[in-house]
């Protein structure tokens, strides 16, 4: 059972569920039941279903062995509702899917999920302010000329610009950079450096980037505490106080400071369903419906860790900052739950682990289309987050300085076509400094004392010595 690994790019959602389709349909064992007094060829049972799905996932670096036996069933009911599979009688659609004896086949022919056709993509994801560009609303046609009256000498201007001997004048606008150039800037790096890590030609087909707002990227950048938070303006948008209690209360137990109430038996319990309760209510996954075929690409990188990490990070970086600050404390406070060996078990039937995982899989990463393999991707996801959360929720330091040098390599350049003789004086040229900064006369070397003496010449005896 081999399942190839679909890497990022565009549809990789329907590219994964084609391939477990095709690779479900081929490998699964089909053999002779017998169910009513009759027997039924080329069929096979619920359950051998689920067991041979499940290793196939698990098995799968695209799923992971983290894909429990609960989400393989939900997957089966969604083939059985696309008529990827149906009953040995032959019915489909209405029918639900579960665990047991019950007998299944394949039909004469499966349909695949179609690839939606989008117009073709454009290379440059968006332009760079230009100092020549006219404000909008303006061009050369519609600047007021003066009629000119034609003699010898504009004749012979006029001539000399067609032949080309005098290059001819054209009205450049000198624009100043503005607040919004400053954040077309952040968006467009932010999305060519993500472009960049996908290996893709285009993020068209990924994510509207029509939809990427640039004020949410500069927030989520300087907008933090010291922690790495996200600092919200509208306070209206923040967690609500009872739930922000009840997350401080678990992710430091048994030492909670805000806790004032009365301990009972099963009372983790309660308030970890405060919690999952809150965050199950929430009309859109903290991911964003957007941002979920660019949050789906970047799972095709896992297999590159760091890759990965970094492709999450400018990911993250688009999102609301009310979502990123939710996101950052329940990822902290899921991690902190993993790792506290005092926290009594939350659930009978699963690990912490897996119960953490199961019930905010959802919460974080789903699609609007329901017969998606978002559960199962949502899990590969969220365990990837929780084991690298604390880098891949950081504000990424090689593009942040990126984008404010060249910010300043912008600023300077427009400083100094406006005021060239300031700008002269404050960063001179090796010309101009030659001209402000002469060079001073350099000193003669100092005569050393014994290159003033005689060369050594050996003693010699004479016989004055003796008289």
């Amino acid at each position: 059972m081999e399942h190839r690994i679909v890497g990022p790019g565009p549809y990789r959602a329907t590219r994964l569920w084609n391939e477990t389709v095709e690779l479900f349909r081929v490998k699964m064992p089909l053999r002779k039941h017998r169910c009513c007094f009759k027997s039924y060829e080329h069929c096979f049972t619920a359950a051998e279903a689920v067991d041979w799905l499940h290793e196939l996932l698990r098995c799968s670096q695209n799923f992971g062995p983290e894909v429990t036996r609960k989400q393989t069933v939900q997957l089966l009911k969604k083939f059985l509702k696309n008529h990827v599979i149906e009953d040995i009688k032959g019915k489909w659609g209405q029918e639900d899917f579960e665990d047991n004896r019950h007998l299944y086949r394949f039909p004469p022919s499966s349909p695949l999920k179609p690839y939606p056709k989008k117009p073709p993509y454009q290379k440059d994801v968006i332009k760079f302010p230009e100092w020549n560009d006219p404000p909008p609303g303006t061009s050369q046609e519609s600047i007021p000329v003066r009629p000119v009256v034609m003699n010898s000498e504009m004749w012979y201007k006029r001539h000399s610009i067609a032949i080309g001997e005098v290059p001819a004048c054209r009205l450049v606008h000198r624009r100043q950079l503005t607040e919004a150039n400053v954040e077309e800037i952040w968006k467009s790096m932010t999305l060519s450096y993500l472009q960049k890590i996908l290996g893709l030609d285009s993020l068209e087909e990924v994510l509207d980037i029509k939809l990427v707002n640039s004020k949410f990227i500069i927030h989520n950048v300087y907008s933090v505490s010291k922690q790495g938070v996200v600092i919200l303006d509208d306070k209206s948008k923040e967690l609500p106080h009872w739930v922000l209690s009840a997350m401080k209360c678990l992710a430091n137990w048994p030492n909670c400071s805000d806790l004032k109430q009365p301990m009972y038996l099963g009372f983790e319990k309660d308030v970890f369903k405060t919690i999952a309760d809150y965050y199950g209510h929430l009309k859109e996954p903290l991911l964003t419906f957007h941002l979920f075929d660019a949050f789906v690409s970047v799972l095709g990188l896992l297999q590159k860790e760091k890759v990965a990490v970094e492709a999450f990070q400018i990911c993250c970086l688009l999102l609301p900052p009310e979502n990123r600050r939710k996101l950052q404390l329940l990822m902290r406070m899921m991690a902190r739950i993993c790792l506290n060996k005092e926290m009594p078990p939350l659930c009978d039937g699963f690990g912490t682990r897996t119960l953490m995982v199961q019930t905010f899989s959802r919460c974080i990463l789903c699609s609007k289309d329901e017969v998606d393999l978002d559960e199962l991707l949502a899990a590969r996801l969220v365990t990837f987050l929780m084991d690298n959360y604390q880098e891949i929720l950081k504000v990424p330091l090689a593009l942040q300085t990126s984008i404010e040098e060249h910010v300043a390599h912008l600023r300077r350049v427009q400083f100094q076509k406006s005021y060239p003789e300031v700008y002269q004086e404050r960063f001179p040229t090796p010309e101009s400094e030659a001209l402000l900064f002469p060079e001073k006369p350099k000193p003669k070397p100092q005569l050393l004392m014994w290159a003033l003496k005689k060369p050594f010449q050996p003693f010699q005896r004479t016989r004055s010595f003796r008289m």
